[in-house]
């Protein structure tokens, strides 16, 4: 069976309510445009986003946070959307926060299968509260659990028809990480080529990890998100 729809909706009918979604990218760079807009056009609810951000103020993850779709949101960068704080502020949205590197950390850990581990990251801070502290070593650490989700949604440069990803420079960002801690991933790529088009050591995401391919319908350039 093809992993690659053409129809998004088809594609994002995975997506239940209450379903924690991982979205790729920092900011919009990287991030699953196309995959975000059809999630809008979703009759889903109750969702809890995975993601370094929530887009921004009318763009990207934004429009589902505007839509009050989501529930709860865990990354680490929030400001840059100041709808996230404003309805935080008023008690509609849930947020956790953590440290880019425990973020990515937490996902490495989910998708390799991990509990989770400890770090040094966050000892002594409002991070660490409520969270296991051990002593290694001498030092203070805390526990970290893994993350996983029922889907990622990520973005990709290329891929064949088998699954096998290549990114763009740092449009990487969290996508590889996702692509591996999540029961259904759907990725979003400008080009799709046959099986032996791409150069083995172009291939960061094996193919295993991908279950559905679509073909990108928005683009982030200069003057914005465009269609293409």
């Amino acid at each position: 069976m093809t992993k690659i729809k053409q129809d998004i909706h088809e594609a994002l009918s995975v997506v239940k309510n209450g379903d924690t979604v991982m979205v790729g990218g920092f900011g919009l760079i990287g991030a699953p445009l196309t995959l975000i807009d059809g999630l809008t056009k979703l009759e889903v609810k109750d969702l809890t986003i995975i993601s370094n951000n929530l887009g921004e103020s009318g763009k990207g993850l934004g429009i589902l946070l505007n839509q009050n779709k989501i529930k709860k949101a865990i990354g680490s960068y929030f400001t840059s959307n100041r709808d996230v704080g404003a309805k935080y502020q008023k008690g509609e949205i849930e947020l956790q926060l953590l440290p880019q590197g425990t973020l990515a950390e937490s996902m490495r850990a989910g998708g390799a299968g991990l509990g989770g581990y400890y770090t040094t990251t966050g000892v002594g801070t409002q991070l660490s509260e409520g969270k296991e502290e051990r002593e290694i070593n001498g030092e203070k650490y805390i526990f970290e659990p893994a993350i996983r989700s029922n889907v990622s949604l990520i973005r990709a440069r290329k891929a064949d028809t088998l699954g096998n990803l290549v990114y763009y420079k740092t449009a990487r960002n969290f996508n590889p990480l996702m692509a591996t801690a999540a029961d259904i991933v759907i990725v979003e790529v400008d080009e799709i080529v046959q099986p032996g088009e791409l150069l083995p050591e172009e291939i960061v995401t094996p193919h295993l990890y991908v279950d559905y391919i679509v073909e990108a319908q928005q683009v982030l350039t200069k003057e914005g998100v465009v269609s293409k």
